[in-house]
């Protein structure tokens, strides 16, 4: 069996490599042509722009897109600079610049790997895939330790912030900054899934798709790791399936189905405030302009929020939402499960997190309150402040650095919750719900607790699960998402999630199933009391 792990972890750093080089493979050439289609194409009014590009990129051939890209930021740097002193508007490319820059580089690109798009996705996507389940399933044949207990996650260099944990970090939040600022130095990464967008929506893929696709390849793969960690409990099994299902179906299938037919594009499950911008002027006009489905989406959009979410809440805490529906808390239950351990306990962490989350919370309706202001009056600015100024400081520095860069990137050092735990404003919204007005909560039988510390060790989200069950209190926290790992992780099952009316009573029976436990070991336990 370990003969296998050690073949499957070869090959998936193989993958890993290759698919690391691969910007670094082909060539970029701009011909005379090409550049008048995409000033024709872009209604570009910008003379300047044009003489930059001839003077300094078009002819040329360039064999990486990093020097290619530059000279078109460049060009447009420059131009918009005299531009925008001449107060000549009309001319300014008000594009991003490294979108403009991938849409050519996109184009025009040549190399090996546009040509074998097939066989670069093998020695990418294949070989990690493969790789990771040679590692991943010899696992369900160990024998290990009944129950599910720390198994060395503090001596192993992944998981306790050593050297591979550091390479992670680095891998991951590089990643994030070139999938969200720098898409034109990773055109190579979406040839080899353009044959799969075309299949499924008809349009070469974008940057954001090929997210979308490593996303549910990241997900299933790890969630099978799910399936064999937690293979005897129900709920695990089921949570784990549920978060898959949402996310290859409603955050990346129908979506990419309905571009296909020519609708907008919209993850269903999506709501606000995590869908920031469903309320910005451009989003309300495409919806408006898309007939009945757009309307759909935008009464849908807005019941979500407004009344599903918060009855849900109510009904089975946030859990529904944020450990079975989520992408985000799918990504962090799967990819992220092996660092939940690494959350922060301590009561600072906690203060942080109140402020923090409210706070983005906040950020997040006022945002939207001069969004919808600006919408049906007309203006740009609201109490002095331009509206785009507000929405683009929240989309750089929470759309993209917390959600992105920080909220995944971070998984090996600060834990998997990251984002969930102190950047999300929905859930901030469900937890103020799930504190004050939900049937939710962890029921706990402390006469039963032996204080092994699994539970804290395990939660996710910094809660002190030990300090609740020592006490026999029951656990209703605003920061829980219900993920029931503490449950699962405790031998002799002290833990409990439950819905209904809370009589102020706490659980002394011991359940004949526990949830994620090994019943002989129960036993054994209980014999030697």
């Amino acid at each position: 069996m370990k003969a296998i792990q050690h073949i499957g972890l070869s090959l998936f750093l193989a993958g890993l490599a290759i698919f690391t080089i691969l910007p670094f493979i082909g060539s970029y050439e701009l011909s005379t042509e090409k550049l008048d289609e995409v000033v024709q194409n872009k209604g570009i009014k910008s003379e300047l722009f044009v003489k930059n590009l001839q003077e300094s990129t078009v002819g040329k051939e360039f064999s990486t897109p990093f020097t290619f890209s530059s000279n078109i930021v460049s060009a447009i740097e420059d131009a918009n600079e005299t531009h925008k002193a001449n107060q000549e508007w009309d001319k300014v490319i008000w594009d991003k610049k490294h979108s403009f820059s991938y849409e050519i580089a996109k184009d025009i690109g040549a190399g090996p790997v546009r040509e074998h798009k097939g066989l670069f996705w093998f020695l990418t996507f294949g070989l990690g895939i493969i790789g990771a389940l040679l590692f991943i399933i010899p696992q369900l044949y160990l024998k290990p330790i009944p129950g599910i207990k720390n198994n060395g996650i503090w001596h192993s260099a992944a998981t306790n912030r050593g050297w591979i944990g550091w390479f992670v970090f680095l891998f991951l939040v590089g990643f994030y900054i070139l999938l969200y600022f720098y898409p034109d130095y990773i055109v190579n990464w979406t040839y080899i899934v353009d044959p799969i967008s075309q299949s499924i929506s008809g349009n070469m893929a974008s940057q954001w798709f090929l997210y979308g696709f490593l996303y549910c390849i990241v997900t299933v793969v790890m969630g099978i790791r799910m399936y064999i960690k937690y293979r005897h409990n129900k709920y695990q099994i089921l949570r784990t399936t549920s978060v898959l299902f949402f996310q290859i179906a409603f955050a990346f299938l129908i979506p990419e189905i309905m571009v296909s037919l020519e609708m907008p594009w919209y993850d269903f499950k999506n709501a606000f405030p995590l869908d920031y911008d469903f309320f910005f002027e451009w989003n309300l006009k495409t919806l408006a302009n898309s007939g009945f489905i757009g309307i759909f989406i935008l009464v849908w959009g807005t019941v979500l929020t407004i009344v599903v979410v918060p009855v849900m809440v109510y009904f089975f805490g946030k859990r529904w939402y944020c450990s079975w529906v989520c992408g985000c808390g799918g990504l962090a239950e799967t990819l992220g499960d092996p660092y939940r351990h690494l959350s922060d306990k301590s009561l600072r962490a906690w203060q942080i997190e109140r402020w923090l989350i409210h706070g983005v919370l906040v950020f997040a309706i006022l945002m939207t309150g001069m969004t919808l202001y600006a919408y049906f009056t007309g203006a740009d600015v609201v109490l002095g402040i331009k509206t785009q100024l507000v929405k683009d400081t929240y989309g750089f520095l929470i759309g993209s650095i917390f959600a992105g860069v920080i909220g995944t990137g971070f998984y090996p050092i600060f834990g998997n919750r990251v984002w969930c735990r102190f950047g999300c404003p929905l859930a901030a919204y469900l937890g103020l719900v799930q504190r004050f007005k939900s049937k939710f909560r962890i029921t706990t039988n402390g006469g039963q607790c032996i204080s092994c510390g699994n539970c804290s060790t395990y939660c996710e989200q910094g809660i002190d699960v030990r300090a609740y069950a020592q006490k026999g209190q029951n656990i209703v926290r605003s920061s829980c998402v219900g993920c029931g790992i503490c449950s699962a992780v405790c031998p002799r099952g002290v833990l409990k999630l439950e819905n209904g009316p809370d009589d102020g009573a706490t659980r002394h029976e011991i359940p004949e199933v526990m949830l994620g436990n090994d019943v002989n070991l129960f036993e054994m336990l209980e014999e030697n009391r």
